[in-house]
């Protein structure tokens, strides 16, 4: 028996970074739990690509080219949304950007393009999507395990997740009397573009699988439950809240 408060028919989500990996993936569940979305991203082609496969499940969809580090263009996308679909209800911040650097040879320009992504873009995408929450809404930040531990070469990446779960907790406090729920999902070891590198080499791999119990790395669709879940009615009491899909690394530290 399907319960009907996971059912987001009502909704119209907008999901940032959404022309492939995580992004698309959680765009596809939002969809397929019945949610209108708008795939917002950089990439056109890939977009239209996303976009083309809901709409030819069945599903209701459509993209925007939207650069989450200028804020005209995010206003822009989602007075689009709006003027599509009536209203907006979700936001899921996806886009992100990472690059290992060791520390020592960190320079501004890396550190702003990381950060500036990461965590000033998903903060100005938050407040302008929350400006517009008629009634209330949800807002799923897609936080990192950088947010809780230290990863050596990782000190911008870091600092952008890690302030991006305070962040997150932060706006919960002050939005719930909006009826606005802000919480995050931190995805463990994915292997997605962003993280591809990693994949290749066998000694990671192994090291790695050793360091998580579950002893596989995640799948996509591995994420999209938590993310349907925290924006569907069935979460109608939780804020200020970050759910590791993990595979149980961190429990094991």
């Amino acid at each position: 028996m399907s319960n009907p408060s996971f059912f987001l028919g009502d909704r119209v989500a907008a999901v940032t970074g959404a022309s492939r990996g995580i992004g698309q993936s959680i765009a596809g569940a939002l969809a397929g739990a019945g949610a209108r979305v708008a795939l917002l991203g950089r990439d056109e082609s890939a977009l239209t690509e996303a976009t083309r496969n809901l709409v030819g499940a069945g599903c209701r969809a459509i993209h925007l080219v939207a650069d989450v580090n200028d804020v005209e263009a995010i206003d822009a996308a989602f007075e689009a949304v709006i003027a599509e679909f009536g209203r907006l209800d979700i936001l899921i911040n996806n886009a992100g950007v990472e690059q290992l650097c060791p520390s020592l040879e960190v320079d501004e320009a890396l550190w702003d393009r990381i950060v500036d992504t990461n965590l000033r873009g998903a903060f100005f995408c938050a407040q302008r999507a929350a400006a517009r929450m008629k009634g209330g809404g949800s807002i799923v930040n897609l936080c990192s395990l950088t947010s809780e531990v230290g990863v050596p070469g990782a000190a911008p990446y870091g600092a952008s997740k890690s302030g991006l779960a305070g962040l997150t907790r932060t706006l919960a406090a002050e939005w719930a009397s909006l009826g606005i729920r802000v919480n995050g999902v931190g995805p463990g070891y994915f292997r997605t573009a962003l993280t591809e590198s990693f994949y290749r080499d066998p000694t990671w791999c192994e090291a790695m699988l050793r360091k998580i119990p579950m002893r596989r790395f995640g799948e996509l669709t591995d994420l999209g439950g938590a993310v349907v879940f925290l924006c569907s009615d069935a979460a109608a009491y939780i804020t200020g809240q970050i759910i590791y899909v993990d595979g149980g690394y961190l429990a094991t530290i």
